[in-house]
């Protein structure tokens, strides 16, 4: 298998199980080795008391971004640290998009960028993630 066909396959097999992605009608628009990009419309169910996107689910977006572009090498990999940068609001009914980017891999330690901007390429907040690979693949070696 080519690497991008190894990362199709790892996040196909992450996808199947993946509830919380699922159920918040995330969608997986590009998986690479090292890279995802994941979408979500902001419902009126994930507004926060200023009527704007909670930081909460923005939050979840990205972490899940992260998560499939560090698990892209058919390798399972956990987050162990993670922190996010609001820049502007999210509103009901944008359709977010985390772009994730891996900034450096070494061994089983990995750090990724995350930037999620809205449907306008507005920028709504800035992740960076820290991954550690443990036992197990998604896929026969």
């Amino acid at each position: 298998m080519t690497p991008e066909e190894i990362a199709r396959a790892s996040a196909d097999a992450m996808w199947s199980t993946d509830r919380a992605s699922q159920h918040l009608g995330m969608k997986i628009e590009h998986i690479a080795p090292g890279q995802a990009t994941l979408t979500m419309t902001v419902t009126e169910e994930m507004t926060n008391g200023h009527e704007n996107a909670h930081g909460g689910y923005i939050f979840t977006l990205a972490d899940s971004a992260f998560a499939f572009a560090c698990n892209s090498y058919n390798a399972v990999t956990v987050g162990q640290q993670a922190s996010i940068n609001y820049v502007s609001p999210g509103k009901l009914g944008d359709v977010l998009t985390a772009t994730a980017t891996e900034a450096s891999r070494t061994g089983r330690s990995g750090v990724y960028d995350v930037n999620v901007t809205n449907q306008d390429g507005r920028l709504v907040a800035h992740f960076r993630g820290l991954s550690r690979s443990i036992k197990g693949n998604y896929l026969p070696e």
